[in-house]
């Protein structure tokens, strides 16, 4: 199904629900989350990254007819009775682009490139390193299996084969894929506009001289704009906002009118100077979901005038985890995807450490020497550890103890399309 707007209950918990665990939130937005965004119809050179609209089918089969695997002479094997054996060769050749136009006579052999369409009464092609040529004569000096060197019509794609799968995020490989198949055009649908806003008075763009230690880099903005792009979604830029409810409210109804989501860090809590969890609750649709996770544990899932709006921590750290975790995945599916599961892969710890019992954990990582070490502090405000980082290891909510040498589940960050 796919619609422009998500209705206003689409975040809300059930009745009863304080904590919520990880897997519960993910199965929760995956079971309610659909496509807002509209079909239209690009050429294929320009639909990188785009997710498919619907199936699309070849339009002629790849190869288009049997054609030579290798530089050599085709014959008919039939024609040979024992080997080793002579073969006449007739004049002429089949190369690619220009194929021979008459059939080959039986007991005879043709000389044949790579790529070129087989000659009528020829199905085996033999190398031109494993033959010797003498006076127009062709010696075969061992056996070959029938069918040899070629290659058959449709073996790798037949015509109305489904060529591109509807949802499938699109790469350059089935770009090659699909114009080989003669495929010009694919309807894909328009790329999800997301619009990423920070807020909070202490913030200050990079590059500004702050001039106390009070006030703090806005980091999340440029991280999160720079993981839409990623993602192969529109990244639109709504700024910062100070706390000035006017200004927020301004801002949000901007946002509502000219992006499909919105994503904001900061403010986002339940505390007393948190204005936009405060504003949302006033003015929106607002349901806080306590996760039970670290680094991260607020996340805040509103509507603001129709368009969905997810509040992240505002810890970088947490930030940056929890929109792998929650953020990608959502998005996705809004985008006319699928809901996208992180592959992870089970390795030796190179640390230990004792984990109580209640949280998923994310330990910022990193494989050497086929251990996953872990960033030496868990403070989720050492930005540092995303750096040195290549992926997470996941802890799940039960107690444990890890010592080195016991398996962790790692998952790279290219899990999370980075």
């Amino acid at each position: 199904m796919t619609s422009d707007r998500l209705p206003d209950d689409c975040f809300a918990l059930p009745p009863g629900v304080d904590w919520t665990p990880v897997d519960v939130a993910l199965r929760g937005l995956r079971d309610r989350l659909e496509c807002v965004v509209s079909v239209e119809r690009r050429p294929v050179d320009q639909a990188l990254g785009c997710r498919a609209a619907a199936d699309h089918h070849a339009r002629r089969a790849n190869p288009p007819t049997a054609n030579s695997a290798v530089d050599g002479y085709g014959f008919a094997f039939d024609s040979v009775r024992a080997f080793p054996a002579t073969l006449p060769l007739i004049q002429g050749r089949s190369a690619a682009g220009s194929p021979l136009s008459e059939a080959v006579p039986a007991g005879h052999a043709v000389r044949i490139l790579t790529g070129a369409p087989i000659p009528a009464g020829v199905d085996t092609v033999v190398l031109q390193e494993d033959v010797s040529i003498e006076g127009g004569t062709l010696s075969l000096p061992g056996s070959i299996k029938c069918g040899a060197n070629t290659r058959k019509a449709g073996e790798d794609v037949c015509v109305g084969q489904v060529a591109l799968g509807a949802s499938r995020q699109i790469t350059a490989a089935d770009i090659a894929l699909t114009t080989a198949l003669g495929i010009d055009g694919l309807d894909v649908y328009r790329p999800l506009r997301v619009g990423i806003l920070s807020t909070g008075d202490e913030l200050v763009p990079a590059g500004y001289l702050a001039p106390d230690n009070a006030e703090i880099y806005d980091a999340n903005r440029p991280m999160l704009l720079s993981l839409a792009r990623r993602w192969s979604h529109e990244a639109v830029d709504l700024g910062h906002v100070r706390d000035d409810r006017g200004a927020l409210r301004r801002c949000l109804d901007e946002a509502a009118r000219s992006v499909d989501v919105i994503l904001t860090t900061g403010g986002a809590s339940a505390g007393d100077e948190d204005h936009v969890s405060s504003l949302l609750r006033e003015e929106g649709t607002l349901n806080h979901w306590r996760i039970a996770i670290k680094p991260g544990r607020p996340l805040a899932l509103a509507m603001w005038k129709g368009a969905p709006v997810f509040g992240l921590p505002g810890n970088p750290v947490a930030a940056f985890v929890c929109a792998l975790l929650f953020a990608r995945p959502s998005l996705e599916v809004m985008a006319g995807g699928v809901w996208l599961e992180p592959q992870s892969f089970d390795i030796p710890a190179a640390f230990e450490k004792r984990k109580k019992v209640g949280r998923q954990e994310y330990l910022r990582a990193r494989v050497r020497n086929g251990r996953a070490e872990v960033f030496p502090s868990e403070g989720s405000g050492r930005i540092s550890g995303l750096s040195w980082a290549e992926g997470l290891v996941k802890l799940d909510d039960g107690a444990r103890s890890i010592a080195p040498g016991d398996p962790v589940s790692f998952i790279p960050f290219g899990s999370f399309g980075l």
